[in-house]
């Protein structure tokens, strides 16, 4: 009786010193995934400030491309402006140049 007895305790104790150990796991685990979950929250809030950042920084751009792009399409249409007003004025007096010689070839 007295070495089923001592067997049975011995089972207990070795028995016991794994559930011991599995809670010092589950410990550790806990704990470790609590960082992640820190480090995670960190990082996110990390990078929203620098999308945020980045975005502001490209409507700025955006904007001032939009703004040159603007002043060259005025420059330009002004300059085609000219130019067709210049060549219409050419246009018109070669055109007359050609009626006054055509009349006096009829004459």
């Amino acid at each position: 009786m007295k070495s089923k007895l001592a067997a049975i305790l011995a089972v207990a104790v070795l028995s016991s010193a794994a559930f011991v150990f599995a809670q010092d796991v589950v410990h550790d685990v806990d704990k470790g995934a609590k960082d992640v979950g820190h480090d995670t929250k960190v990082a996110a809030k990390d990078t929203g400030h620098a999308t945020k950042v980045a975005a502001k920084d490209t409507a700025k751009g955006t904007e001032k491309a939009a703004d040159k792009t603007g002043d060259a399409t005025k420059t330009a249409a002004t300059k085609t402006g000219h130019a067709t007003k210049t060549a219409a004025k050419d246009t018109a007096k070669g055109t007359e140049k050609a009626a006054d010689k055509t009349a006096d070839a009829v004459k």
